[in-house]
């Protein structure tokens, strides 16, 4: 499999199979993914790997938690054209695959907690990041978990990046015992795709390039 088959592969799987990858495999690959670009060699990522019974007790801890995750919070709000038609029919045809109605508010929530048990991937992975790196280093993660997603895609794996896990940084923080002052920058659910599962049935579109890109100078 070459790059651009892996990218046109990879997609976010929100439904796994219970096989774990091999230990070895999953070692492998957040290692690769560290030959992302950083500014400046920064490698300002710091990365966590969980299954198992570590997993799971995460996974209990953050449901017994006090915080309430926010749908949206990692968007602007409001959220703006043509960026808010996008997010929205994104939504629509993902509710769509799964038969839950618009105004089925309880079956959208349902769903959206999901999230917190990484959609039963049997491996969860957290990266974190010191507080005091900004802007350009936070580009520098998502070089690392575009690597590490198509990495995955290669090795018959697949993958769903969540920003839902900012919301519980507090809890991560502690209980994957990180340097006070590092945050959590994103989860990522990884694991084999079950792809009898409806949610995995859809694609997301992408804009035509005339929308957002230009060639000058040819």
């Amino acid at each position: 499999m070459n790059v651009e088959q892996a990218l046109n592969l990879r997609h976010s799987a929100r439904a796994f199979l219970p096989q774990i990858p091999d230990k070895s495999l999953v070692k492998q690959l957040l290692e690769q993914s560290a030959k992302a670009a950083s500014g400046g060699n920064l490698q300002p990522w710091r990365v966590i790997a969980l299954s198992g019974a570590p997993l799971r007790e995460l996974i209990n801890k953050a449901k017994a938690s006090e915080a309430c995750p926010q749908q949206g919070m990692s968007y602007p709000s409001p959220l703006f054209e043509p960026y808010r038609s996008r997010r929205f029919e994104n939504g629509e045809m993902l509710y769509q695959a799964l038969r839950i109605d618009r105004e089925d508010k309880a079956a959208r929530m349902v769903q959206w907690r999901k999230n917190g048990e990484f959609f039963g991937a049997p491996v969860g992975i957290f990266i974190a990041v010191h507080q005091r790196m900004g802007y350009a280093q936070w580009i520098d993660l998502g070089i690392y978990l575009q690597s590490l997603m198509l990495l995955a895609c290669e090795n018959g794996l697949a993958t769903c990046a969540q920003g839902y896990w900012r919301d519980h940084n507090a809890l991560l923080v502690k209980a994957l015992e990180l340097p006070a002052d590092y945050q959590i920058a994103f989860g990522i659910a990884l694991g084999f795709e079950d792809k009898s599962a409806a949610v995995n049935q859809w694609r997301a579109t992408r804009t035509d390039f005339a929308e957002w890109g230009e060639l000058r100078g040819f």
